[in-house]
């Protein structure tokens, strides 16, 4: 199977601009995109709309059924996922605490070999109080997925976790020690994900690879590849092995992110 992941930020932006190849003018429309990936599962995040604010050419892709969660408040966060394989049930969030699911941040997808969570994490840039609630959203997620595992799933975490793990993982490492997306609270969590069993597919497989998957819109840093790794597939033990690609694809153009691809041999 061959799963994608891609903060497109903003879904109706990339159908107006098109999806690119970095470096050249021409683009390709999001739905044509997509069919030409021949991709199984594609994850989105940021989709910045609801259902009912989405063009017909969004919602039905031809192969693809859709499936969209969005929080309270329009033109913010939001995830979508397209697939070829009716899950056996979604869900819309964690059901637990209305706080996380207010925003939109989660679906969960269950298929016969595994479960997937895509899941558009927090950003904890805008102060203490938002730092706090996405370091609690990290913990709700760690939870919900043990859960998943106590009952015998394997599960795929997938999507933009909004923390860069280690140096390698970010252009520059030092100037942003104290800077939401690498602060060494958020990077606990991710050590915690690993400690208990989850595998960054990417880092399993270019373990010394640097490469990146978001570049701020100013000052050219995309130019430049001043960038920083925010999406990952983390996968559970059972799956680690049956992974046979994961790459970044940062040719592709359309959003501040480039998507990530998995491929996994079931």
């Amino acid at each position: 199977m061959k799963l994608i992941s891609w903060n497109v930020n903003g879904i109706r932006a990339v159908e107006r601009k098109g999806v690119g190849v970095f470096g050249q003018e021409e683009t390709t429309a999001f739905p044509e995109w997509l069919i030409q990936q021949d991709v199984d599962l594609l994850f989105i995040q940021e989709t910045k709309s609801h259902k009912e604010q989405l063009s017909d050419g969004l919602l039905n892709i031809d192969g693809y059924e859709s499936h969209w969660c969005s929080g309270e408040r329009k033109g913010y966060s939001g995830v979508g996922t397209y697939t070829k394989h009716n899950p056996l049930s979604t869900e819309y969030g964690f059901a637990s605490e209305e706080r996380f699911d207010a925003e939109g941040r989660l679906l969960i997808h269950e298929f016969e070999a595994f479960t997937v969570i895509n899941c558009y994490f927090p950003n904890g840039g805008q102060g203490e109080e938002r730092l706090n609630y996405k370091l609690d959203f990290y913990a709700a997620t760690m939870e919900y997925c043990d859960n998943l595992r106590k009952a015998g799933k394997e599960v795929i975490i997938c999507g933009d976790v909004n923390t860069c793990h280690n140096e390698i993982d970010i252009a520059r490492p030092k100037q942003n020690e104290k800077v939401s997306g690498f602060m060494r609270i958020e990077r606990d969590w991710l050590d915690k994900f690993e400690e208990l069993g989850y595998t960054d597919s990417f880092r399993k497989l270019n373990p010394e690879e640097q490469t990146f998957s978001w570049w701020s819109y100013r000052g050219g840093a995309r130019e430049r590849n001043v960038g920083w790794r925010l999406d990952y597939f983390y996968v559970t033990p059972g799956l680690v092995d049956k992974i046979k690609r994961a790459e970044i694809l940062t040719d592709v153009t359309g959003s501040d992110h480039c998507p990530i691809l998995l491929e996994i041999d079931l």
